[in-house]
């Protein structure tokens, strides 16, 4: 269809390779970049190169920061640095955030374990929140993966580890007022503070 505008046809292939775009939003997508002016192109591709040299992952908790102020949770004297909560990735550590409830740190395992999937514990964070909990003053984990089949497994499997660690710790989980197979990043932010302050143990 695009045979004859090769430029716009080597956008709309870029455009399928983001996760989560739905291929009925990508022709929305591309048409807004195509009605941007110059300057606003130049400035989203100037934030974007400077956001690749400026923000990585946390080589505690694996978080975004940005490097040249550090992680905002590992590094707060604000926060209880011996409460861990446990999340499957960067979206509902955020989720948590905006509860305004949680005032712990955090540790992103980056997914779930999913051999369907290819995706082993080798493959997360996992062996480093274990080595986290070893060397450092952590009292409780809360384990905060989605109630779906592969975090439940994944859950189970860090439960299993740390305790096997002989560790002296606690290790909650969220209440089971989240509806069974959701995300948290589809529930609104009562229901994931109620879930977070009526932990129980694991």
């Amino acid at each position: 269809m695009f045979r004859d505008l090769p430029v716009l046809a080597r956008l709309l292939q870029h455009l399928q390779r983001i996760p989560y775009l739905a291929s009925k939003n990508m022709y929305h997508v591309a048409e807004y970049f195509l009605r941007l002016k110059p300057d606003q192109v130049e400035q989203l591709c100037a934030i974007l190169l400077e956001v690749k040299q400026k923000v990585g992952l946390c080589n505690q908790c694996f978080a975004w920061q940005e490097y040249a102020r550090g992680c905002m949770f590992c590094l707060s004297s604000k926060r209880d640095q011996s409460l861990v909560c446990v999340v499957e990735t960067w979206q509902e550590l955020l989720c948590i955030e905006k509860t305004n409830g949680y005032n712990g740190v955090y540790h992103v395992l980056g997914g779930v374990i999913s051999p369907l999937d290819g995706i082993g514990p080798e493959d997360l964070t996992i062996k480093q929140l274990i080595s986290r909990v070893d060397n450092g003053i952590v009292l409780e984990v809360v384990l905060a993966t989605n109630q779906t089949p592969e975090g439940e497994a994944t859950a189970a499997f860090i439960a299993s580890k740390l305790a096997g660690a002989g560790k002296d710790i606690k290790i909650s989980c969220l209440a089971r007022g989240l509806p069974v197979g959701s995300s948290l990043d589809t529930m609104d932010r009562v229901t994931v503070y109620k879930a977070l302050s009526e932990r129980r143990p694991f």
